[in-house]
């Protein structure tokens, strides 16, 4: 099976308060050096087998019909996950916590 990510984000015109939010709690907890936060969505899209570029432009369609609001969000990136990539990310994460 293979996945496609679609990332979406909301327009940098747009108010973010949930990014204001997290932005804000950040120093209290602790961490620094952050300037902005913005808070966005991800979805991940399975296929049977591998990715086609068939696959790809469907993702791209739904994305811009479905996926976003094109009136206050921009469609970031469509790709291909690494199945490696990702399983490492994951592992990274764990040992961390």
């Amino acid at each position: 099976m293979g996945s496609i990510v679609v990332d979406v984000m909301l327009k940098p015109e747009i108010l973010d308060p949930q990014g204001q939010a997290v932005g804000g709690a950040l120093p209290r907890l602790g961490f620094s050096g952050f300037t902005d936060v913005r808070q966005g969505k991800r979805f991940v899209l399975t296929v049977d087998g591998d990715v086609t570029d068939e696959h790809l432009a469907a993702a791209r369609e739904a994305a811009e019909k479905l996926l976003s609001n094109p009136v206050i969000e921009d469609v970031v990136s469509v790709r291909v996950l690494d199945q490696d990539s990702e399983q490492d990310s994951e592992q990274d994460e764990d040992a961390e916590q």
